[in-house]
């Protein structure tokens, strides 16, 4: 066989797709067209092929012609068969595979009844089909075993002439096409890989917006449903007060009504930028808006008066602490008094409400969940307990400033 021989197999894969082990298709390509390419890209190597047959067609008598014909034509038709296979499912199963591999070997043996020599040719097929299909150590002993045929039995028999350059076509083409499936397996890897990761930034990104909204709606909504409940006592007040009056109930709760709708706007804006990715916090507003919510509810609140002391890296995150503590305040403690302490490490809110029990057994966990992995990932723990004015205490503290005391959420 002359040195072409080799590029037979090992030319089929060049260029093919991490997903299709035939030649180049093109990703958008109508399945028409991927299995023309395929069919044509097996085949056309078929024609290296031509040796065997011809000699086989120049054999003695008819019936060695037309075993040889059949035999070059069987290991054609194998090999094609095994690589369309290959593109249109991805693989062979291992059953299946042995069983052709071996139907393969006889039409060889069936070819070189009549082409002699020439029909060793066909054990080059049979490594690249054996390579495609088993893969692995069969395909290694196979491929070892036919270059021992290929060497020894033109030497042994009668009438044959070796030619060993079918025992280095095997050996180029099954390297060439184990390393091409080598790069096949390690694409479908990589694809695999990056389908992965897309799939747990969705996760992820499905997480930060349900926390998002979490802690956006839970605050806003509850400042809302306080200050709805004060406009309903004002307005059942307002037939016993002077019409007219600057002050009556009836103003009042108009004020808190427009408070309500403002309320409101701002939640719708804050989902829509949550959506997007583009709400921020400040800690300065959240101190403005819980020094408005909790005047509302008519509990007492201390709180600083300036953030200059915080650093500009940890505002965002103390500034949903505070959120997510007066939504928890006015939601579940039933407090009267709430004091907020602020300091460039920590920032803590106190309550003389019902307590842990109640701040955690009344729906706080999903907010208290959220706010330990914002924690973590600003570098912060979340810590939960008694408070020293008899409710409960919930303080974010950055990993450097973390003292042995208390009951830590870590993320």
């Amino acid at each position: 066989m002359t040195s072409t021989s080799p590029a037979a197999p090992s030319a089929e894969p060049a260029g093919g797709l991490a997903s299709d082990p035939v030649g180049p298709v093109a990703p958008g390509a109508p399945p028409w067209a991927r299995r023309r390419i395929g069919l044509l890209v097996s085949v056309v190597w078929v024609v290296f092929l031509a040796e065997p047959l011809t000699a086989s067609l120049d054999a003695e008598n008819l019936a060695l012609r037309v075993v040889g014909v059949l035999g070059v034509l069987g290991v054609a038709g194998i090999f094609a068969g095994t690589v369309l296979t290959l593109q249109r499912r991805g693989r062979v199963p291992r059953r299946a595979a042995t069983v052709l591999i071996v139907v393969q070997i006889a039409c060889v043996a069936l070819s070189c009844l009549a082409a002699h020599e020439h029909g060793l040719v066909g054990l080059v097929f049979v490594c690249v089909t054996a390579i495609y299909s088993l893969g692995g150590r069969p395909a290694l002993w196979i491929v070892a075993a036919s270059i021992v045929v290929m060497l020894v039995l033109p030497r042994v028999l009668p009438g044959w002439a070796p030619e060993d350059g079918n025992a280095l076509a095997v050996v180029l083409a099954s390297a060439a096409v184990y390393g091409f499936t080598q790069v096949i397996d390690r694409n479908r890897r990589l694809i695999a890989a990056q389908q992965e990761l897309a799939d747990l930034a969705v996760a992820r990104e499905r997480e930060r917006i349900a926390r998002d909204m979490h802690d956006v709606l839970g605050h806003s909504l509850t400042v809302i449903s306080v200050k709805a409940e004060l406009a309903a006592k004002l307005l059942a007040a307002a037939g016993t007060a002077p019409v007219g009056a600057a002050s009556s109930p009836t103003a009042r709760a108009a004020a808190e009504v427009a408070d309500i709708q403002d309320l409101a706007r701002g939640a719708l804006a804050d989902v829509r930028g949550t959506v997007a990715g583009a709400r921020r916090v400040t800690l300065a507003g959240e101190l403005a808006a819980a020094r408005t919510a909790l005047d509302a509810a008519g509990v007492a609140a201390e709180l600083p008066g300036t953030v200059d002391a915080v650093p500009a890296e940890r505002r965002e995150l103390f500034a949903w602490v505070l959120r997510e503590g007066t939504t928890n305040v006015l939601r579940h403690s039933g407090a009267t008094r709430v004091v907020v302490t602020l300091t460039a490490g920590t920032l803590a809110v106190e309550d003389d409400g019902r307590g842990v029990p109640a701040a955690r057994e009344e729906g706080g966990g999903h907010g208290l969940a959220g706010l330990a992995a914002r924690a973590g990932q600003a570098g912060a723990v979340l810590e939960t307990g008694p408070s020293p004015l008899g409710g409960f205490r919930l303080a974010v503290t950055a990993r450097d400033d973390v003292a042995p005391a208390g009951a830590r959420i870590d993320p």
